[in-house]
């Protein structure tokens, strides 16, 4: 996994469209494109570096009407069990699989789902949602930004819309506190898992 222990990671990005866009578009559902998405996180190791992964296979929706972004709805849905490490330890990934971590076996998914949307700029707005992991739910802000997005029949038969987010989470919330630090010391790893998002989505086939 090559970003985010987390959180609902996370996980997905969300509206925040300027109302006098010039390349505005119809309200309508989109869906996530796996090839073009990560969710990745990152979490401090013994004071020295920023550990980071990644999930591999991520499934998404959202309804978007960017007149009203603030009316926005995403969910987002991480398969646990894709799990991307940069050359782990041995063992190292059955172990963040396993009953101590994520606990794989039993909690396949990790999922988000929008509650509220904000703006905080003309293509910024935070993301609130109830993020589920390791068999609990706890609200979640991401911070999101709208990167822009294609028109109908130029690349492709559909609108083509990107953003990006990132968020913070505590691991100990979700259950999973194994190796948290004593207060005042570095030496473990930490209880706040940075997460980074990178999406795009696809609209309607206006050739149906």
């Amino acid at each position: 996994m090559r970003l985010s222990v987390l959180a609902a990671l996370i996980l997905s990005a969300a509206p925040a469209l300027a109302q006098d866009t010039p390349t505005s578009f119809p309200a309508q559902d989109f869906t996530l494109d796996p090839a073009h998405a990560s969710v990745v996180f990152s979490v401090n190791h013994l004071g020295l570096s920023h550990y980071t992964g990644e999930f591999d296979t991520l499934e998404g929706t959202l309804r978007l009407d960017p007149a009203a972004p603030q009316t926005a709805d995403v969910s987002f849905t991480i398969n646990v069990a894709s799990l991307d490490l940069n050359t782990p330890p041995l063992g190292f990934r059955e172990e963040l699989l396993g009953p101590n971590f994520f606990d794989a076996d039993v909690f396949p998914q990790i999922t988000f789902v929008s509650t509220q949307v904000a703006r905080t700029g003309d293509t910024t707005a935070d993301v609130t949602g109830d993020l589920t992991m390791h068999g609990v739910t706890q609200p979640v802000t991401l911070q999101a930004t709208f990167n822009g997005n294609t028109t109908a029949g130029m690349f492709e038969p559909w609108v083509r819309i990107g953003f990006s987010a990132v968020g913070e989470v505590s691991r100990t919330a979700f259950g999973m506190g194994m190796g948290v630090p004593e207060a005042g010391s570095t030496i473990g790893v930490g209880d706040t898992v940075t997460v980074r998002i990178e999406t795009e989505w696809t609209g309607a086939d206006i050739t149906k």
